[in-house]
């Protein structure tokens, strides 16, 4: 098995940052906080209602005045990884140059940066969307096409102009992003480069995938 920097651990991070603005004050936050690093160490499923409050120093009844269930805990977790995760790629591409390759270079790099920055939210984000109920999981799910669709559309017009060759489209798309989100499970400030510079040559991955050689 392939593998990236080593770590016996399901991630190496370990701080639990989550982006600014985004975590209400109190226990409220502190919830999230605490959420945030149980679920990304041990996974949702392992996680109870009474190791959060334990983490928090409040009892487990008084949890639920703060979040009527551990799921939306873990819902809003998700929500603010994928607003985050959307709106960085969103902005990155607003302020790209008409250039389809320059606008590659900067949505993966947004894509990149968002995992690297926030490692325990991303993994958290994508690896436990499935243990949401259906009622909780298709708005975010929602959020989610919106960021593929963004980078698919920018793939789809560099094959249209001829700067991409690529057989499959969506393929090339799933490659991208798997690569983007294997950064959050081993990256950490330690590892020797900065976000920017794994998401420099992430980008570069990205322009070799779609056949730009030059």
């Amino acid at each position: 098995m392939f593998s990236t920097p080593a770590s016996h651990r399901r991630l190496a991070a370990v701080g639990t940052d989550l982006p600014p603005g985004t975590a209400p004050d109190g226990s409220r936050g502190q919830i999230l906080s605490e959420s945030l690093r149980l679920f990304a160490e041990q996974g949702y499923g392992a996680a109870s209602i009474r190791d959060i409050a334990s983490r928090v120093g409040i009892k487990g009844a008084s949890l639920y005045s703060h979040y009527p269930s551990k799921a939306h805990v873990l819902a809003e977790l998700v929500r603010i990884g994928h607003e985050e995760h959307f709106r960085r790629m969103r902005d990155a591409l607003l302020a790209a140059q008409p250039d389809v390759q320059v606008q590659l270079a900067a949505v993966v790099r947004a894509h990149v940066c968002a995992h690297a920055e926030y490692p325990m939210l991303a993994v958290v984000s994508n690896s436990e969307l499935h243990a949401l109920p259906e009622e909780f999981a298709t708005p975010l799910l929602a959020i989610r096409r919106q960021s593929e669709t963004l980078m698919l559309d920018v793939i789809q017009r560099g094959v249209n102009l001829g700067v991409f060759k690529v057989p499959d489209i969506q393929l090339a798309m799933t490659a991208i992003g798997a690569m983007g989100l294997r950064v959050a499970h081993w990256y950490t400030p330690d590892s020797g480069k900065t976000p920017e510079q794994i998401a420099d040559t992430y980008a570069l991955f990205a322009a070799r995938l779609l056949g730009v050689t030059a």
